[in-house]
Parts: structure tokens; C-alpha cells; sequence
């Protein structure tokens, strides 16, 4: 099993005076030719917005578009017609395909909203955009993961334009569980969004991340009460 480790304190980032981010891979300012992505994981940057602020409209194309709420809630608008409100316990899914252009904006003028941006290269080009948002509370847990979202092909509560998977890990302290790779051609990385894991002899702490290839099984144990995700993708 190969790994790599991806310590908090190591990450890009800037401080905006608004916006307060770190970036796990190479983004905007912060460049680093070692870290331009882990398979079609391109981006995951861990944002912190001021109230009433937020990022205005944009365009992305080709690029499927995970956000994920730790605290607060931001505020949605797009091309496509969609305005949306979403909020810590929830997950906001889009496919920009051809192209579609969005805000998102912290939806308390006065309290921080805390939140990951997840970027996933799609497998293929020009589709037609969509959006969707799922809530954490209406997926069951299997062994301490949430399946969030998968394949288009298979049973989940929503999917991407890709042969990925993205978990939520919710474990107690001493707790122990095995994850195996839909594809041992595929590559996973963890990032802790809170408590501490062990993994291959590796401890990780909050924002710790793991990158984990050549291995089909591995074992997740939790030092502590802790949440976390796990997003498999392909390497090539």
C-alpha cells in the first residue's frame, strides 16, 4: 500500500480578510508542481466566508462540484434557475457541463459559514448541467459511512459524471472498520474534518489528509469521537 500524508498546517491558503481558505492542491495563488491534484480529485479547498459575504456569479464548465457545509449555511443562485439555501448536515452537488454560472453567498449577515469545495474532473465532456442538494440526515449509516454519492449507475442518494465515491465517516473513540476500494485501480483520499484517525501506522488530526493507492483493503481506526470523508476516484 502506498500513502501520502497532507498535513494541515502544510496547505496553500490566503487570507482575504472576507475569506479565509486553505488548499489541499495547487489553487489560484498557491501553486506547488507536487500538488496538482490526486487522480480526478483536482480541487478541495477548505473555506471560511464573513457574514453577508460570499463568492458572486462565476462560470465553471466541465467540472463536478461538491459543497460541503461544516458550520452556517450559504446562499445559491445559478444559471439554471435554481436558488437554494444550504446549510451544515447538508451537500450541494453540480455538474457544470457545457457551462453554468453561480453564487454563493454566506447566508447570515453577521456569523461565519464554514465549508470544503470539492472538485472532481468529469469522464466526460459537455454534458448537459444539473444541481442537486441531499441532507445527511436521510442517509443511513453502514459501519459508521454514509455512501453520499457515487456513480450514476448505482443506488445513491445523488452521483457525478464520474467512476467516484464520496463517503461521510462518523466513528467513536477505539473504533475500527475496513475500507475496500470499489476499484483497486483506484486511489482514496481521507481528510479529517474533525478528530483524530490512525491509518497504516499514520495518525492524522483535524484537516490531516491521507492519500492511499496500490491496495484494494485498508483499516480506519478513530483515536477519538471523529468525522471524516472518503473520496475515491481514479488515478489515471
Amino acid at each position: 500500500m502506498k500513502t501520502e500524508i497532507y498535513k494541515s498546517h502544510l496547505r496553500g491558503g490566503a487570507d482575504h480578510g472576507w475569506l479565509q481558505t486553505f488548499h489541499s492542491f495547487s489553487f489560484a495563488n498557491f501553486f506547488d508542481p507536487e500538488r496538482m491534484g490526486f487522480g480526478a480529485l483536482r480541487v478541495l479547498n477548505d473555506d471560511s466566508v464573513a457574514g453577508g459575504k460570499g463568492f458572486g456569479s462565476h462560470p465553471h464548465a466541465d467540472m463536478e462540484i461538491i459543497t460541503y457545509p461544516l458550520s452556517g449555511a450559504l446562499q445559491h443562485a445559478d444559471s439554471l434557475g435554481n436558488k437554494a439555501t444550504i446549510k451544515a448536515g447538508e451537500v450541494q452537488i453540480m455538474s457544470a457541463g457545457t457551462g453554468m454560472v453561480h453564487s454563493e453567498m454566506n447566508a447570515d449577515p453577521s456569523e461565519p459559514v464554514k465549508f470544503l469545495q470539492i472538485w472532481i474532473t468529469p469522464h466526460t465532456k459537455k454534458v448537459q448541467p444539473r444541481y442537486d442538494q441531499i441532507s445527511l440526515e436521510q442517509i443511513e449509516h453502514k459501519d459508521g459511512l454514509q455512501l453520499l454519492i457515487a456513480p450514476k449507475s448505482e443506488n445513491a442518494p445523488s452521483w457525478l459524471h464520474q467512476d467516484a465515491w464520496l463517503y461521510r465517516g462518523l466513528l467513536y473513540a477505539g473504533q475500527k472498520i475496513d475500507y475496500t476500494l470499489q476499484n483497486a485501480e483506484n486511489g482514496v483520499y481521507i481528510f479529517v474534518t474533525s478528530g483524530a484517525l490512525e491509518i497504516d501506522e499514520h495518525p492524522l488530526g483535524s484537516r490531516d489528509a491521507i492519500a492511499i493507492s496500490q491496495t484494494k483493503k485498508f483499516e480506519i481506526q478513530s483515536l477519538s469521537h471523529s468525522e471524516f470523508l472518503i473520496i475515491e476516484v481514479p488515478l489515471s
